[in-house]
């Protein structure tokens, strides 16, 4: 596995296979405590006499923290994948452990945008590292079964909290609990390698941060920063105040709501996981209209529909659209970008640029909703932006399927 040179096509090698499962591993808590704070924020609110808009200033405040793992993330191009994913897992695990002791909400804010701080680094060197690490005919299908190991920990989330939620600790049992494994997987870590093109790679110098915008890549950042911004604004708010809406708008109670959760994340699960293989048949752009045209369909029906079981059917999708377009950005971000670029660019033009939509919307939608009265109106609104998204994509974007990253990253 040289720069410059193709990799194998053959069949994935031993230690392949176990840095697909590690990787999978430790993307399912992105899943988890994504889907985390969504089933517990009626209960925090309860627990903390929040307003309504406190729902809004909570997920914002938190998520800001996906912004402000570009300062880690860059630190890849220099300090090297292994070393970057390392630190993110311990730090993850100390303030996920920290939060279920937070006396007040300004603390627990606080607590979790770390968290989300050292989790989004270690997402974003994962799908770095996955890149870098598979061959090129299974790239895609690689970050998407990754990916989809965060669906899988969404599932897992929105089994045991409704039971978690019952224990005398209520909702701080949520991050007691998932810290556990978290803890196997800072062992596991000992036998993961430094991958061969950062090995290979020469230039490790300190660099500026806007170093990126004077090399002709900065197209690129800004392309990929458009897709990332749309895309985050329908799938974050679809998910995140779900639960909000179907409790106070639609009179389900706590279990029936995690009961459609668990039964949604099941039924999208292989979505997911096919989105990367998708990619790797049809290619990344006509990928993209399938997965955003579905996304769009989902999340408008979250939030207009009535019946429970429509519903549930319309969250399958909402779902999907909030992880199924992951694999597809994940890859471009990935691929269109030189090694000693690549975590640096990642980090701009998803969470420093792309993320600016993950962290501001749902302060909007917030504040609308207080104003309206539901969440519903607001939230479905915001179905058109899967569709702007994957006209970025189409636009802007060139077609990247079956190419080596050396290929891939050349103007």
């Amino acid at each position: 596995m040289h720069a410059g040179k193709p990799i194998s096509t053959s069949q994935l090698t031993p230690y392949q296979r176990k840095l697909f499962l590690f990787l999978g591993v430790a993307t399912f808590f992105e899943g988890y405590d994504f889907l985390a704070l969504t089933q517990i924020l009626p209960n925090l609110r309860a627990d903390m006499q929040l307003s309504m808009a406190w729902s809004g200033y909570l997920v914002a405040i938190i998520n800001s923290g996906t912004v402000l793992a570009y300062f880690l993330i860059r630190r890849a191009d220099r300090w090297g994948r292994r070393r970057v994913l390392t630190l993110t897992i311990a730090g993850y695990t100390l303030f996920t452990f920290a939060t279920g002791f937070a006396p007040d909400v300004v603390s627990f804010a606080l607590l979790q945008l770390f968290a989300r701080v050292f989790l989004i680094a270690e997402w974003a060197t994962s799908m770095v590292i996955a890149a870098e690490e598979f061959p090129a005919h299974r790239r895609g299908m690689v970050i998407g079964v990754i990916q989809g190991f965060s669906t899988l920990g969404a599932i897992f989330c929105a089994g045991v909290v409704p039971l978690l939620l019952k224990t005398s600790y209520g909702w701080r049992s949520v991050y007691f609990v998932g810290v556990i494994p978290l803890i196997l997987l800072a062992f596991a870590r000992r036998g993961l390698k430094e991958t061969k093109r950062f090995e290979e790679m020469k230039d490790r110098k300190r660099h500026s941060l806007f170093r990126i915008w004077r090399t002709p890549y900065r197209k690129r950042v800004i392309a990929l920063a458009s897709v990332w911004f749309f895309a985050y604004i329908a799938s974050q708010n679809a998910v995140a105040f779900w639960k909000e809406f179907a409790m106070g708008e639609r009179g389900m109670t706590d279990s029936e709501v995690g009961i459609a959760i668990s039964v949604a994340a099941v039924l999208a699960m292989p979505l997911v996981f096919l989105s990367g293989k998708l990619i790797d048949v049809i290619g990344r752009r006509r990928g993209a209209l399938v997965v955003f045209a579905v996304s769009s369909v989902g999340v408008y029906g979250c939030y207009a529909l009535h019946d429970p079981l429509w519903l549930t059917a319309a969250l399958v999708l909402g779902i999907f659209g909030a992880s199924g377009f992951l694999p597809i950005l994940d890859a471009y971000t990935s691929e269109l970008f030189p090694t000693e670029l690549r975590a640096d660019a990642f980090a701009w033009s998803n969470n420093l640029l792309g993320r600016i939509g993950y962290v501001v919307s749902p302060l909007i939608v917030g504040q609308i909703a207080q104003q309206v009265g539901a969440f519903g109106p607001v939230v479905s609104m915001t179905a058109i932006f899967p569709i702007i998204a994957a006209a970025l994509v189409w636009f802007l974007l060139p077609e990247t399927r079956l190419r080596e990253l050396e290929e891939t990253s050349a103007l």
